[in-house]
């Protein structure tokens, strides 16, 4: 029998995941005003009041380094930004495609599978940590709070933590029916691992029993790795243990997040 040449060729993985970032672009060109505070303006503004506010009143010290704090705190703000905005981005976003838009139940009655609709959409979370951690950056180097080029290196660690946070959530939301767990996330899981994983302060400061809850939080990888390469400190072994901790917990997100999306999709 001869092929059909109008029949549907399921795209592999690559093209489908793009096509999937496609779609999630045109959308976002029309409703971008919508998150253009939470991804841009937030994180700055709380620069702005933390590090050259709050931060005029620090003077340098050991537990900065021996710098202005401002400067100390802008790489730990790139990492942390990257995973407040990582948090929308993995719950409501994803939560709102399964239940209330419903958009990816109509791209997979496309050829395109539940797996590459996950591909497609960390994807589309990987590239607005990317753009939202650069703008910070940039806005950072306008006020003076960096102090070295190396520095443009902390925009691929926060994203990098960005994701080892945000595979495992888009996981969770996979399995939710209802969206009052997030609040939970937020508040016990976010809120903590932003403040005691020595974004404003170091570690060391906090009782010991805590340093191991800091230690298993991508927030507190992600901060070492900015903080080590924005000021020259990053060794290459511990570098290489903070990157490979947050690829295994991505992998593991998404290994999690692909078996729930075929759950949730697979008709």
């Amino acid at each position: 029998m001869p092929p059909n040449p109008h029949r549907l060729v399921p795209p592999n993985s690559a093209r489908a995941a793009l096509l999937v970032v496609e779609g999630l672009w045109a959308w976002y060109r029309r409703n971008w005003r919508a998150t253009a505070i939470s991804n841009f303006v937030q994180p700055v503004l709380f620069l702005l009041a933390m590090g050259v506010g709050f931060g005029s009143q620090v003077q340098p010290g050991d537990a900065t380094g021996g710098l202005r704090y401002v400067v100390f705190l802008a790489p730990a703000l790139i990492v942390t930004a990257a995973v407040q905005s990582a948090m929308f981005e993995s719950t409501y976003a994803v939560f709102s495609a399964f239940r209330w838009q419903k958009t990816y139940l109509g791209i997979v009655s496309t050829p395109i599978t539940p797996a590459q609709v996950l591909y497609g959409q960390l994807l589309w979370i990987a590239l607005k940590l990317a753009a939202g951690a650069t703008a910070f950056l940039l806005v950072a180097a306008l006020l003076g709070a960096v102090t070295s080029p190396a520095a443009v290196f902390a925009v691929p660690f926060a994203v990098l933590s960005g994701m080892a946070f945000s595979a495992p959530v888009v996981a969770f939301t996979a399995t939710r029916e209802k969206p009052e767990a997030f609040t939970g996330l937020y508040r016990f899981v976010l809120i903590p691992m932003t403040l005691f994983t020595g974004a404003f302060f170091p570690i060391s400061q906090l009782p010991g029993w805590l340093h191991p809850l800091a230690w298993v939080t991508p927030v507190w990888h992600g901060i070492e790795l900015a903080r080590g390469v924005s000021f020259g400190s990053l060794d290459p072994l511990p570098a290489l243990g903070h990157i490979a901790y947050l690829a295994a917990v991505a992998a593991v997100g998404v290994v999690l997040a692909r078996r729930y999306f075929h759950r949730r999709l697979a008709v």
